[in-house]
């Protein structure tokens, strides 16, 4: 035996071709014959035939609309339903063009990295110059915004005049209500701040947009402002306790706090009722969605109106023991009382912010009623891996990878066809080189159909749910 090769026959006894397939045809005459097509490679010849769109001829080819003109065109499904057929062009013809038009792949190149460095200046300034003043719209005409705005301005007087009594009488329970005003005050100026950029327009760096502008405000506000004016009342408390001193007349005192009881107690029926109607718009309860921080812009509100009730409460009730008793240790627990409210609500927005910028899900009944609606389509097997998280403002991001049953998007297909003609179609095909052709035709005009049922089920789950702002689904 070779090496090189099999044994090779004897040349004087090797049979012809012919006698050999025509002993194996008399040896099997019922041994059915089948055509196989071979592999083939498909290489940058056979992408040459791929479409592409006039923008793209465009823009990655520098072409002008006047150089399309001559082109071959065609007609094409468009992705969306409510758009009609768009027209493309071969991308070998295109390529074609480009070189005739500009000379050389070296001369392409670079118009392209010079038309790359102006986009790039453009979308740079593009949101900043010509949305400036949507922008300016949005903030000013945004209602809680002006409610905010509002806080701010009356959280600051109520600074400026604790602030005056502290320094009147020395109270420690003054100081602690004093910073905790100028903490409200800073705190809300802040939020103003988050929800102005929150209702920004998304842009290409930010293609969600910046909802979550009002979270991480909320976050700043617990860690830093609260938690400093946590840190100043302590302190400010342990250093009375230490070193006592007698206080002056707290009448004037007691004038500011009733003045400031009664405007934190308003602005916390506001903020109650609220966030009640925003929870029943929701189907949860008062609870359920102060906790799951829905809208923490309100609940901030909440949370620093009830801790300034209470805070007031007690830096009275403190102040009151001391001018009875006469103890200035009273006053300084006061103090204590009151940083211990600022880290409270401290810790409970640091959590609930930190959940919501994490990915938190949507409450699960409603995923079920998402899957759900999927599911029931005929096109659907099967529905995997889903995925429907808060982007906040109202906002979710669903995505799924869904299992579609190819008959129902067969048929679908076949519906739309002449059936007719494709017997006949059919009934032509006498070689693989034209199966393969025929194949190749339906084949890809089928998976249009698919595309078309996804960009359908996209369209229906957001009409039918208007939270659902982005979805992603991935075909099995």
């Amino acid at each position: 035996t070779s090496k090189d090769g099999p044994p090779k026959p004897p040349s004087g006894d090797a049979p012809s071709a012919a006698k050999v397939v025509s002993g194996a045809a008399q040896a099997t005459p019922e041994s059915p014959v089948r055509a196989v097509l071979k592999k083939r490679e498909y290489g940058a010849k056979y992408t040459q035939n791929n479409f592409i769109t006039a923008v793209r001829a465009m823009n990655e080819f520098c072409l002008k609309p006047s150089d399309l003109e001559q082109l071959r065109k065609i007609r094409r499904r468009s992705p969306h339903d409510d758009t009609e057929a768009f027209t493309v062009f071969l991308r070998s013809d295109v390529e074609a063009k480009a070189l005739d038009v500009w000379g050389s792949h070296e001369a392409l190149a670079r118009e392209r990295n010079l038309r790359k460095e102006v986009e790039r200046q453009y979308q740079e300034n593009m949101f900043r110059n010509q949305r400036l003043l949507q922008e300016y719209k949005d903030f000013w005409g945004n209602t809680k915004l002006f409610t905010y705005l509002c806080s701010v301005l009356r959280n600051g007087l109520n600074f400026f005049f604790k602030l005056l009594a502290w320094v009147y009488t020395g109270s420690a329970s003054m100081f602690s209500e004093a910073i905790h005003s100028l903490a409200d005050t800073c705190n809300q100026a802040l939020l103003a701040l988050g929800i102005s950029q929150s209702v920004r327009n998304p842009d290409a760096v930010h293609p969600y947009g910046f909802s979550n502008m009002r979270y991480i405000a909320s976050l700043i506000s617990g860690v830093g402002i609260f938690m400093m004016g946590a840190g100043l009342s302590w302190y400010h408390g342990i250093m009375g306790l230490l070193h006592p001193e007698p206080i002056e007349s707290l009448l004037w005192a007691y004038c500011i706090l009733a003045g400031s009881l009664v405007s934190e107690g308003a602005t916390l029926l506001v903020a109650i009722n609220e966030i009640k109607k925003s929870a029943r718009q929701q189907g949860l309860s008062f609870y359920e969605y102060v906790m799951q921080s829905r809208d923490p812009s309100t609940n901030v509100v909440l949370l620093e109106d009830a801790a300034a009730v209470l805070g007031v409460i007690l830096a009275a009730g403190c102040m009151g023991l001391t001018s009875l008793t006469g103890n200035p240790t009273y006053d300084s627990l006061g103090s204590l009382g009151v940083g211990t409210l600022l880290g409270a609500v401290s810790a409970f927005l640091i959590y609930t912010n930190t959940e919501a910028l994490l990915g938190r899900s949507i409450q699960a009944e409603r995923v079920q009623k998402l899957t759900e609606f999927l599911e029931n389509d005929p096109a659907v097997r099967a529905i995997h891996d889903v995925k429907a998280t808060d982007m906040g403002l109202s906002k979710v991001r669903f995505k799924a990878e869904v299992d579609f049953d190819g008959r129902v998007v067969t048929r679908s297909y076949l519906e739309k066809q002449d059936i007719d003609q494709i017997l006949n179609d059919i009934q032509q095909v006498k070689t693989p080189e034209e199966l393969e052709n025929f194949m190749l035709k339906h084949g890809e005009n089928i998976i249009d159909t698919l595309g078309a049922e996804v960009d359908r089920l996209e369209k229906e789950l957001k009409q039918r749910n208007p939270e659902v702002r982005h979805v992603d689904l991935e075909i099995l």
